[in-house]
């Protein structure tokens, strides 16, 4: 027994970068991605439109005036609007769920398999992350739980920075959530499902899925993507910090602030070294407290079999 499942994304990256994502998952089974193009990237509009499993939409203003009169200033809000668009449109599917495009499903056998043993009456399944280490596309540092381990193990591989770390994740730790179809009143956001304006109870985690993050692929990516996360996305002011305030916590808005007053762009690459980086030092913490995950994405293998007429 089987289960249909597709992706939904809205996207702004470089056409091979996409191309790459979407070969991935229809090589993982997805059988459909419903894919909202934040720009106008005709190039990777007409070569995922020329295949049979990609729906895609051009978010143009035309489209924004449909949806909600004009076009939301910030992607997260522009990302929800068109996540739930995609769950009240997938109707070919029996799971969706909504990602990102530096975000890889990964599973120990055929996802479809896994959503099929989903008890009937449970309408979530939540795919926790692991992040790649920056400069080698094979390890990931893996998920740590919630509890009173994950705070010391922090401190113990990221001596530095580790207090502020929330489980020595730099970007999201609450992964993304597959959605059973069919549901009325839903709403997706970016980490959560809502359902008549009740966040849906989602379990823990979903075994044998887990969510590869490339947040920082090298140095350079990173320092690149930097200043817009630190100003609109993952490290903006507005989220909270990974303790209390009166613990000492900070927030990574708080963090980088502090970092770049004091040492500037040294400072960054400091903290970056410590925390993103393969190193053998890290390589051989993460090994000894079992949090060191091995996976081989094979990117750019498929993309000639899905988009054969894409030339690069």
């Amino acid at each position: 027994m089987t289960a249909t499942w597709g992706v939904s994304a809205t996207i702004k990256a470089p056409v091979d970068e996409i191309l790459n994502w979407a070969a991935y998952h229809l090589e993982q089974g997805a059988h459909r991605l419903l894919i909202y193009f934040d720009d106008d990237n005709h190039a990777a509009h007409d070569a995922l439109r020329a295949h049979p499993k990609c729906l895609v939409t051009l978010c143009d203003e035309s489209w924004w005036q449909k949806r909600k009169g004009q076009r939301p200033e910030m992607h997260q809000q522009r990302q929800t609007v068109n996540a739930t668009h995609a769950y009240r449109n997938a109707r070919e599917v029996d799971w969706l769920i909504h990602m990102d495009v530096d975000e890889f499903l990964v599973a120990d056998r055929p996802i479809a398999e896994i959503l099929a043993e989903i008890p009937s009456d449970q309408p979530t399944a939540r795919v926790r992350p692991m992040e790649q280490l920056s400069g080698n596309p094979t390890l990931f540092k893996a998920f740590i739980p919630p509890g009173r381990d994950r705070s010391r193990l922090a401190a113990e591989l990221y001596p530095t920075f580790g207090e502020y770390l929330k489980g020595g994740f730099l970007s999201h730790l609450a992964g993304k959530v597959f959605v059973h179809t069919g549901l009325e009143r839903i709403h997706v956001r970016i980490h959560n499902v809502f359902q008549a304006g009740e966040m849906v109870e989602t379990p823990e985690r979903q075994p044998g899925i887990d969510l590869a993050h490339l947040h920082a692929k090298s140095w350079e990516d990173w320092l690149s993507a930097y200043r817009f996360r630190f100003e609109r996305g993952s490290y903006r002011a507005d989220l909270a910090p990974n303790k209390p305030q009166e613990k000492g916590g900070l927030s990574m808005h708080e963090l980088f602030s502090m970092i770049e007053a004091e040492g500037g762009e040294a400072g960054l690459r400091a903290f970056f070294d410590e925390v993103c980086a393969d190193s053998p030092d890290l390589r051989g913490k993460l090994r000894e407290r079992g949090l060191l995950r091995h996976v081989n994405l094979g990117l750019k293998a498929t993309i000639e079999e899905h988009f054969p007429h894409h030339t690069r």
